[in-house]
Parts: structure tokens; C-alpha cells; sequence
């Protein structure tokens, strides 16, 4: 078998090997978001995100906990939102925007990390 299929035979296997795997343990996700929590845009953004877990078999709280920071208005809260995150120890953090990615990628080398494009936000929330 060549490379190439293998890889893309076992990328087409792995939603459903992880499902399979995911048994009682409750996964945690980071999310690093730009926005305030009150921002009724926000909480669009989130209620997609957790829309799009579910359809993909990730029932937040039962399976999956998503431990939310939110900026606000101050840009000089991401190093320490960021630090908070990391120190959850979550299996990913997703983030917003590439301030909120650059903050991530300088507190921890080994937590896979990464940003959400405006494109699925505004997809799934349309």
C-alpha cells in the first residue's frame, strides 16, 4: 500500500476511531476568544461551536468540557487568559484570532492548538 493511501485511509477511519474511543472520560477544550461574554455576538459564536461538537458526537458536559476565556476589550488580558488555559491542561485550545493563537503558541509547546477561521464562525452561526 503507498503512503498516501494509507494516510488517506486513515484519515477518512479517524472520526470514527475517536469516537469509539471516547468512553466516560470527559475531554476539555480551551477556547480563547476575542470578544466580551456579553456580546450577544459571542454567545452566537459559542452556541455554534457547541452546535458543531454535537453533530460531531460531543456533548458538552458529558463528553466534553469547554473551559471559555473571553478577552473583552483588553488585549493585555490574552498572556494570562492564555496561562490559564495551558495550566487546565486541555486536550486543545481553539482560539479566535491570531493575537489569541500567538498568546497560546508562547505558553505551551506540547498542547495542540488552534485558530478558528472567521469563515466557520460566521458559517455556523449564520
Amino acid at each position: 500500500m503507498r503512503r498516501r493511501e494509507f494516510i488517506a485511509g486513515l484519515g477518512a477511519a479517524w472520526p470514527v476511531v475517536a469516537r469509539a474511543q471516547q468512553g466516560d472520560r470527559v475531554r476539555r477544550i480551551g477556547v480563547l476568544l476575542a470578544g466580551d461574554e456579553n456580546d450577544p455576538r459571542g454567545k452566537t459564536v459559542v452556541s455554534a461551536f457547541t452546535q458543531a461538537l454535537a453533530e460531531l458526537g460531543w456533548a458538552d458536559g458529558r463528553s466534553v468540557r469547554m473551559d471559555l476565556r473571553w478577552r473583552g476589550g483588553d488585549i493585555n488580558r490574552l498572556r494570562a487568559l492564555a496561562q490559564e488555559l495551558v495550566g487546565l491542561q486541555p486536550e486543545i485550545i481553539v482560539t479566535s484570532n491570531t493575537s489569541a493563537t500567538v498568546a497560546v503558541q508562547r505558553e505551551t509547546p506540547t498542547i495542540p492548538h488552534t485558530a478558528a477561521c472567521r469563515g466557520f464562525w460566521t458559517a455556523k452561526s449564520a
